[in-house]
């Protein structure tokens, strides 16, 4: 009975991080609307309150919790800073892209995370990699913003970028499914939910951005 009983509250847990990882797309769709009235001079500044965030959930990751309304205010302000990225493929490559990244989006996120909550091996041996290659990505950005890449090496960072937070979705699932956590730690497990799939869907849009061109 036990044994059930555990099983039963996993389930409830992973239930309601999914239930909270919606909620935070939601919110970021919101904030997209809302990005769509907000001048363009208050872009980089809210870009720079996001990063802070998100060197805060960092931070916090320590004390393995974050609170909901961390969640939601980050998801939001990522919502307005991602508008300008959807306008610029919208305008420059047509609504399809945004329809096929979008597709591929939900389609991947599907399938890792089915991938990732039902093996059975431990992936807890990707942790290492995929934070290395994850900073190396950032790293990649920060450098272009001041020395701008070509267009094929940004295509390939956007196809290195697909495939690390495809794989950073079957390990978060696989580590919620492996792993024992309380309530507390929902909104921080969510938080880590929205990261991959904003990012991966940020990552198909430079690639069929890229694709649309030729």
């Amino acid at each position: 009975m036990q044994e059930v009983y555990s099983t039963s509250s996993k389930r409830d847990l992973m239930g309601s991080v999914l239930k909270a990882f919606a909620l935070s797309l939601l919110v970021a769709v919101v904030g997209m609307l809302i990005g769509t009235m907000v001048p363009p001079a208050l872009f980089m500044p809210l870009m720079i309150v996001e990063f802070v965030l998100l060197l805060a959930a960092f931070f916090v990751r320590k004390r393995k919790s974050v609170g909901y309304a961390f969640l939601f205010a980050f998801t939001f302000i990522s919502g307005i800073t991602t508008y300008p990225i959807v306008a610029y493929y919208a305008a420059t490559s047509g609504a399809q892209v945004l329809i096929s990244a979008f597709t591929g989006t939900l389609v991947i996120f599907a399938v890792m995370s089915f991938v990732g909550t039902k093996t059975k091996k431990d992936l807890s041996f990707l942790s290492g990699f995929l934070l290395t290659a994850l900073l190396a990505l950032v790293v990649i950005g920060l450098i272009n913003i001041f020395v701008p890449f070509s267009s094929t090496a940004l295509f390939v960072a956007s196809i290195i970028g697909t495939v690390v937070f495809s794989l950073y979705i079957m390990y978060d699932f696989n580590r919620m499914k492996n792993m024992d956590f309380t309530d507390e730690a929902v909104p921080l497990l969510a938080l880590n939910l929205y990261l991959d799939f904003i990012n991966l869907f940020l990552n198909l849009l430079r690639f069929f951005g890229f694709l649309s061109r030729d």
